[in-house]
This record gives structure tokens, C-alpha cells and sequence, in this order.
């Protein structure tokens, strides 16, 4: 699946060079991405000084250095393996609401080609927890993480107990991450297979925040076959045009 996932992501980066001469994407961060990330930065012939990288979301409260910070996991993961220099990620050290406005402005300045994102444990889409702002349209916000998204983060082993976990992050709007002009969803594990039913069998609503993605035209989901168990039959052939 990250392999197929991985595949595709390099040739719509691609793609988008060849049309504008740079490629502005959109990294998602934690568990669910390591095997996409490794696979997609061990392909040959993409361009990395012709990417822009712009940060998904961030907790507010721990540093750059945490072994927690997604700034830290994209530097680790993407940017140090591919050597891109083009990035804007999430400074909150610096204050939550000026990294919501300086990366903000940067994020606007250009339509985004391909985003990179996951679906969280709560149906969540980049850290917009249930029930999601599906109406504003500001690029960054500042939101509460439920307690379904704080015990999340222990049971993937980033943080030791639910009372490390921050209580609050900035995250991309729904809104903004449907403005990329391609969006790639990559979801593994059966942990994740009844936020991946309510997302595509349930209604569109900000009580299943993913559910959003099926507005969009152009969504393309990897799921395993773990990902996937909780999806009925009529569902699946709906949606699901290729198993791996």
C-alpha cells in the first residue's frame, strides 16, 4: 500500500513540475506515514529542490526537539532524507497565532498540487477533531484535541501518558486542505478501520471530520486490507477500484 501510495505521490509531484516548475505539497506526520514517507523518498528521479513543503499541524507546548514534534518527524523523515530546502513549517515557539499567520501567508500565496494526509482514530482530518470547522476559511486555526486524539498519540507510543499529551495544536483548516488540487489519503492499520467506514458509508458531517474528503474531486485512498475490514460490501464497490 505505501509502495502504490508512494508511487503515485512522486508522479503527481512530478507532474506538477513539469506544469509550473515546482511542485507545493502537503506532509502529514505520525505512524500512519513513516512507510509511506520512506517509500516515497527511496524513489528515484524526483526532484527534491523543486518541491515546497508546507507543514500539515503542531502541538503547542513542546519544542522543536521533542521527540513528539512533528517538525521534528518531518525534518527526520522527509526533509533531511531528500534534502529539500523549500519548507514552512509550524513555528509555535514563536507564538501559535504568528505561526498560523506567517505560514499562513506563505500557504496562500500559491494553490497547493498534492496533499499528503491521514485519517485519525476519530475520524479526525489534520488535527480538526470532532466536530470539525467546516466552514471557516482561515489557512491555520487553533484547536482543542479531544481525548480520543490525546490517547491516540500515547497508543502510538509518542508520548508516555495522556496527561503528556498537549491539549491544544494548530492545525491546517478543513477548508484549506481541500483547496490542494490533489489529495492523497494513506491510512494503514485495523485500528483505523471505523474511522475509515464512517468516513466513506456514513454522512458528510464535522461529526466524521474525513468524511469531508468525498467533496473534492480529486481524492485518491490507500488503505490496507486491516484499514479497510469495517467497510460492507456495497461500500466497497463503491470506492474500491483496485485491492493490493
Amino acid at each position: 500500500m505505501s509502495a502504490a501510495a508512494a508511487r503515485h505521490a512522486a508522479a503527481s509531484i512530478t507532474s506538477a513540475q513539469g506544469t509550473s516548475g515546482t511542485a507545493r505539497i502537503i506532509a502529514a506526520t505520525g505512524a500512519s506515514q513513516l512507510e509511506f514517507l520512506a517509500a516515497l523518498t527511496a524513489l528515484p528521479g524526483i526532484d527534491w529542490s523543486r518541491v515546497e513543503l508546507f507543514h500539515l499541524d503542531e502541538y503547542v507546548g513542546i519544542p522543536a526537539t521533542h521527540p513528539a514534534s512533528f517538525r521534528r518527524y518531518l525534518r527526520e523523515h522527509l526533509i533531511d532524507k531528500t534534502g529539500m530546502t523549500a519548507v514552512h513549517l509550524l513555528d509555535v515557539e514563536a507564538g501559535a497565532a504568528e505561526a498560523c499567520r506567517v505560514t499562513g501567508e506563505a500557504l496562500s500565496a500559491a494553490p497547493v498540487d498534492v496533499a499528503f494526509v491521514g485519517i485519525g482514530e476519530n475520524g479526525h482530518l489534520a488535527f480538526n477533531d470532532p466536530p470539525a470547522d467546516f466552514d471557516t476559511t482561515d489557512p491555520y486555526i487553533l484547536v482543542t484535541l479531544d481525548e480520543a486524539c490525546r490517547r491516540q498519540q500515547v497508543g502510538e507510543g509518542w508520548f508516555a501518558s495522556v496527561d503528556q499529551v498537549p491539549r491544544t495544536a494548530v492545525s491546517m483548516s478543513v477548508r484549506q486542505i481541500l483547496k490542494a488540487r490533489e489529495v492523497l489519503v494513506i491510512v494503514p492499520d485495523a485500528r483505523k478501520a471505523p474511522a475509515v467506514a464512517a468516513t466513506l458509508a456514513g454522512d458528510v458531517s464535522p461529526a466524521v471530520p474525513a468524511s469531508i474528503l468525498r467533496t473534492h474531486p480529486n481524492v485518491t485512498l490507500y488503505l490496507d486490507e486491516p484499514a479497510a475490514s469495517g467497510l460492507d460490501r456495497a461500500t466497497r464497490e463503491r470506492y474500491v477500484s483496485n485491492r493490493l
